[in-house]
């Protein structure tokens, strides 16, 4: 906890209670980042590099956008709220969720954030989980 300038102490905000923390991974491949709302490729390829029991982090370069559209914008915040699937390939599985947000990090990349499906059992996500490849793991 930290001081203010008049001395008093500040408090951390609290963390989404129904959020998990999100790990870091050896970055995973994925392809097909494909919106079942509008049934369009969004991301031919991309790599998954954070997971939690919750949702995880992929990263999209654009030269692996589909739609020129996306390809040109600035950002991909029109994605949010989305429902989507895509394929890790290394481990032969499709995962689904929704598109929750998008972040530019640089000129030619951007992380996007999704949740599960709200039918992807706990169990699952926590298996899952404990199979991704952790830095260093291998």
């Amino acid at each position: 906890m930290a001081n203010d300038k008049s001395g008093t102490q500040k408090t951390a905000k609290a963390p989404n209670p129904n959020r998990a923390l999100r790990e870091n991974l050896e970055p995973l491949s994925i392809r097909g980042l494909t919106s079942i709302d509008h049934m369009t490729l969004l991301a031919r390829q991309g790599w998954l590099v954070e997971a939690s029991t919750t949702g995880f982090l992929i990263e999209i370069e654009r030269r692996g956008l589909a739609p020129k559209a996306f390809r040109d914008s600035l950002s991909l915040q029109a994605l949010e709220g989305d429902r989507v699937y895509l394929m890790i390939d290394d481990m032969n599985l499709e995962v689904g969720g929704t598109i929750t947000r998008t972040h530019r990090v640089s000129k030619d990349r951007w992380q996007i954030a999704i949740d599960f499906r709200e039918d992807a059992p706990e169990y699952w996500r926590e298996c899952l989980l404990e199979l991704l490849p952790k830095p260093g793991g291998f």
